[in-house]
Parts: C-alpha cells; sequence; structure tokens
C-alpha cells in the first residue's frame, strides 16, 4: 500500500483563493510542533531552515524533496534539486498555532488536541493563481502523507515526487 492509499482527505479551497488541509497525527502535541518548528525534523517532511519563533521573526525553508524518500522518484521537469523560500513570522501561539508568510500570501497551522491524536489544520491563504493552486494542494498533501509516516515511526512508501504528480493530477480536477 503506497502513502497515497494510506492518506486522508484532499484539501479543500474553502474560498477562491484559501486552501485548507487537515489529517489527524499521533500525539504528543510537543512532537508535533517539534515537526513544525526545528528544522531538523521539519526537514524529515517538508523543508529545513532556521525559524526565529517570535512575531515577526525571520525564517527559512529551504526544500530538498529528494531527500524526503527512498527512492525519491523521477523529479519533474523544472524542479531543482534545492528550493528555499524567506518569510516573517505573523503569529506564534506555542503548541497551537504557527502563522507565517508565504509569498505573497501565508499559512496558518493550528494544533488541536484530539484524545490521544492531533488535529492538524493547515490554511493557505491567497493563492490566486490556479496552476499554482494544484501544485500547492499536490504538495501539502504529499508533505503531509511523509510528516504522519514520520510521526507513525513507519518507512514512507514509494517516491515522494512520484506520489507527488499522482496528487498533482488528481487535484487538477479537485479544485
Amino acid at each position: 500500500m503506497s502513502i497515497v492509499e494510506e492518506s486522508e482527505a484532499y484539501g479543500e479551497m474553502i474560498e477562491p483563493a484559501t486552501l485548507r488541509i487537515e489529517r489527524t497525527l499521533p500525539g504528543p502535541i510537543e512532537r508535533v510542533w517539534a515537526y513544525l518548528t526545528e528544522s531538523d525534523k521539519r526537514r524529515l517532511w517538508l523543508a529545513s531552515g532556521d525559524m526565529d519563533l517570535r512575531e515577526d521573526g525571520d525564517f527559512e525553508l529551504v526544500w530538498r524533496n529528494d531527500e524526503l524518500t527512498d527512492p525519491p522518484g523521477q523529479r519533474p521537469e523544472g524542479f531543482g534539486e534545492e528550493h528555499s523560500m524567506q518569510g516573517k513570522i505573523l503569529e506564534v501561539e506555542p503548541m497551537r498555532l504557527l502563522r507565517f508568510s508565504w509569498g505573497e500570501g501565508d499559512v496558518t497551522f493550528t494544533l488541536e488536541p484530539k484524545g490521544n491524536d492531533i488535529c492538524l489544520m493547515i490554511v493557505h491563504r491567497r493563492i490566486t493563481d490556479p496552476a499554482m493552486r494544484v501544485m500547492i494542494g499536490a504538495g501539502w498533501h504529499a508533505h503531509l502523507a511523509v510528516l504522519k509516516a514520520r510521526l507513525e515511526n513507519r518507512p514512507t512508501a514509494g517516491g515522494f515526487w512520484d506520489m507527488w504528480l499522482r496528487l498533482k493530477q488528481d487535484y487538477e480536477t479537485r479544485i
């Protein structure tokens, strides 16, 4: 069974340029928070980079998606081995909420206890380009599948890029 088959619900557009995606992850909340905020853990599912965890703090995300799964799958044309982005922390409430700038938009991570599990909700705002909505939706979906596998201490099945390409096709018809 692949990560895609094990993944939960697809992200949805809750406003014309706002994507929301949720996952139920194994707790405790401190562990999930660490995977959002600590570079050495975040790089295992999303991107490395320093993060000054305070309002108006600087951060950098450095994606190396080829390193997320073994094998990585076939990287699509036009994607480099590494991509980086700088931004600002807009809001932080430890163990509950992290919001930062993302290009022209922003991303909010909200954590909520759900029994022994944690509900992680990501809201990505101001994605005005329809093609970017598809790529970002597939990206969050694939990255969250890797995060869930890491938190469940199980190997990631299949390659990240192959999963992203399949999800991109799905998101083209969904959002």
